[in-house]
């Protein structure tokens, strides 16, 4: 993978935790406190936490190909850093108080990161169906 190709992913995971987290958050204030509104300074929080996450996914790049088996403990391994990042960096700015918001916020990281996962999943899925179709379309040209 090159790097401007990491840093497209970067952007896009970025982009995506990002997103999701802000519409999460919309759905449940609208069903438990439709009166409550975004201050400036969570969005800010919300900005600088998914792009801490979409960061911590140089731990997946690789230069060249790798088995597997390699792979899954690579993803084992960056959602449990991630995870330990998040929550430690939550408890350090004392934005998590309790055991009981320790675990909601540890629920709450595992819920967007597989969101992320199943989509870049579905999009890698797209981008290898049309390497597909053009490696089928070059062999039947020759």
């Amino acid at each position: 993978m090159k790097y401007s190709e990491l840093i497209k992913e970067l952007i896009r995971d970025f982009l995506i935790i990002f997103a999701s987290i802000i519409i999460i958050i919309t759905i449940l204030r609208q069903i438990y406190a439709p009166d409550a509104s975004f201050e400036l300074n969570s969005i800010y929080t919300i900005m600088a936490f998914s792009f801490l996450g979409a960061l911590t996914g140089i731990i997946l790049y690789t230069p060249h190909a790798i088995n597997e088996n390699k792979m899954r403990f690579r993803l084992v391994f960056h959602f449990f850093f991630l995870e330990a990042l998040l929550i430690s960096l939550a408890v350090i700015l004392n934005l998590v108080y309790t055991t009981s918001g320790i675990l909601l916020l540890a629920l709450q990281i595992a819920v967007v990161y597989a969101i992320v996962r199943l989509l870049t999943y579905r999009n890698d899925k797209k981008e290898a169906q049309k390497i597909n179709e053009r490696l089928k379309t070059f062999k039947n040209e020759i």
